[in-house]
């Protein structure tokens, strides 16, 4: 009988030491501290949502529980956290949860605070202003249990908030992921940057889950000092000075009619990628309260999924932004390279072309979010708390204003795809003038090479005459053993022994078939006079009797 309880996950404190930056990608050496590392490979089999996936460890023979580990089997002295994953779904094993990569991908590293910020969104649809908002959560192993005990607080008069957390720390993933009973799912593929929508958890007239993990470019300001021109995986903007970074938006949203309102969570990665952090955001999500345009869309409708829409609108201007340097820089990079013809700058835009490649497929993936977000309605809109008509408007402004955000992706696919025709252009235009400066270098060879051969054609008639005149033979020299007979004869015997020799070798020659055998080939001679060529094969082919 299989020991179920050997497949339980296991990761008792010490071994998640907050200050260790051994492994994972919270290791960071000092001296490197400063450069954004690079985005990690995505490893879809293990951390992606794999519900259309029948498997996910082929080679893996263990037997995997899938029934969630109760209470009652965990032990006494650790809080109900902490099993999870496992404890809320039992397929999430130690082998599986190790293969994800989701507690490795977690911050470690001691310098690093785990701060957890939030913005709170009124019933009335109002902002909660920022000066009355409580400070950020500071999270560290003496504060846990006083988080878990915050997060089991149900908030009161909210329809939304949203929690944005920095450095995740594993035990917090652990509380987050057990207090909304979220999928790890939502934790791997943003710890390991994979894009993915999708939605879970659907409870008819109660609330479902939605989750979109979204990679965008956006532009940061160029450190030269941090050595930002040697990262492979970033564009490096020199003309202006910036470089276009691959940032991470991962949002969680548990949609629900209960009385506490939706939560939004946010998840950012450590402070070593330098990418958008929990304080950057927030302070963006609470001037979306500010805006009046969206402050009308929040008193129409109760649906707290316009919030999360509005946050997509923050990769929309990291996008345009980036293109708009990118432009820029393109420009400059045709003209310098037009009047210097510098190797390195054609190297640059070689290789910006080769990345606007990837820009396609990551603006493919932000339409397709919103697209998803569109075509997901909230269950919560069928409750009683939604009479038709509200229902029919909320649905009908949703389609509304996911439509204006794809007609901006729209344009800027447009855009890109200007780029790119302009890269293209300014690659072929160069090549062009390469091969061009070849050509002429070529022509110029040959000029040389043609007076060498008039050199030649002038001395060629006296050199044969002198060749001549100093044979050994009795014809030319009196009293020579040679005749000029026995020169002829051994002359031509040795070249035609050479011409045999060389198409003989040849593997490719007119004078014997393709593909032919060493041994074949030395046969050349008679198996080309008894080829059927031309009008041989032609006569072959006639039926008998009709010459």
């Amino acid at each position: 009988m299989t020991n179920r309880q050997s497949t339980r996950a296991h990761f008792p404190l010490a071994t998640l030491h907050w200050g260790n930056s051994t492994s994972g990608h919270g290791t960071t050496a000092h001296n490197n501290y400063n450069k954004p590392p690079k985005t990690p490979a995505p490893i879809y089999r293990h951390a992606a949502p794999s519900g259309p996936w029948p498997w996910m460890d082929l080679e893996s023979e263990t037997t995997l529980e899938t029934e969630p580990v109760s209470p009652s089997r965990q032990s006494v002295e650790q809080p109900i956290w902490r099993g999870y994953p496992q404890s809320l779904f039992g397929n999430w094993v130690a082998e599986r949860v190790a293969r994800c990569k989701m507690v490795e991908n977690c911050s470690r590293e001691s310098r690093e605070k785990c701060r957890i910020y939030h913005v709170d969104v009124l019933d009335t649809g109002k902002f909660k202003s920022a000066k009355d908002t409580d400070p950020p959560i500071d999270v560290d192993e003496r504060t846990l249990s006083e988080l878990w005990d915050q997060l089991q607080i149900e908030p009161t008069g909210l329809r939304l908030r949203v929690l944005l957390v920095d450095n995740m720390k594993h035990p917090v993933l652990q509380m987050l992921g057990t207090r909304y009973n979220i999928e790890p799912f939502f934790f791997t593929s943003s710890s390991n940057w994979i894009p993915s929508r999708y939605q879970e958890e659907v409870i008819k007239r109660k609330g479902d889950h939605i989750t979109v993990t979204l990679l965008f470019v956006r532009t940061a300001p160029w450190e030269k000092t941090a050595g930002s021109s040697q990262i492979k995986h970033i564009s490096v903007l020199s003309s202006a000075e910036k470089y276009l970074l691959q940032d991470l938006l991962a949002l969680h949203m548990i949609r629900s009619s209960e009385p506490s309102g939706s939560t939004i969570i946010s998840y950012h990665p450590s402070a070593q990628w330098k990418r958008t952090t929990a304080e950057r955001l927030k302070h963006l999500v609470h001037k979306v309260g500010e805006s009046v345009y969206w402050q009308k869309i929040f008193e129409q409708t109760k649906d707290p999924t316009f919030v999360f829409l509005a946050i997509l609108w923050y990769a929309l201007y990291a996008w345009d932004e980036s293109l708009d340097n990118l432009y820029a820089h393109m420009n400059w990079l045709e003209t310098n390279v037009l009047l210097t013809n510098d190797s390195h700058l054609t190297t640059e835009l070689h290789t910006i072309q080769a990345q606007l490649l990837h820009y396609v497929s990551l603006l493919e993936d932000f339409r397709k979010s919103v697209n998803f977000v569109r075509n997901t309605p909230s269950p919560v809109l069928e409750s009683p708390g939604f009479a038709d008509h509200a229902r029919r408007d909320t649905n009908k402004l949703m389609r509304k204003e996911c439509d204006n955000l794809l007609s901006e992706i729209d344009r800027l696919g447009f855009q890109l795809k200007n780029i790119t025709d302009l890269a293209k252009a300014t690659v072929n235009f160069v090549d062009s003038r390469r091969m061009q400066d070849l050509t002429k270098a070529t022509v110029r060879d040959s000029a040389a090479m043609k007076q060498i051969s008039y050199l030649t054609m002038i001395f060629l008639p006296a050199s044969f005459i002198a060749s001549v005149f100093g044979m050994n033979v009795r014809e030319i020299i009196g009293g020579a053993t040679e005749t000029l007979a026995h020169y002829a004869a051994v002359s031509v015997t040795f070249t035609v022994l050479t011409a045999w020799l060389v198409v003989a070798f040849q593997s490719h020659s007119p004078f014997h078939e393709a593909e032919a055998g060493f041994w074949r080939r030395l046969a050349w001679p008679v198996l080309y006079v008894t080829r059927p060529t031309g009008l041989r094969r032609s006569l072959r082919s006639q039926p008998v009797g009709v010459l």
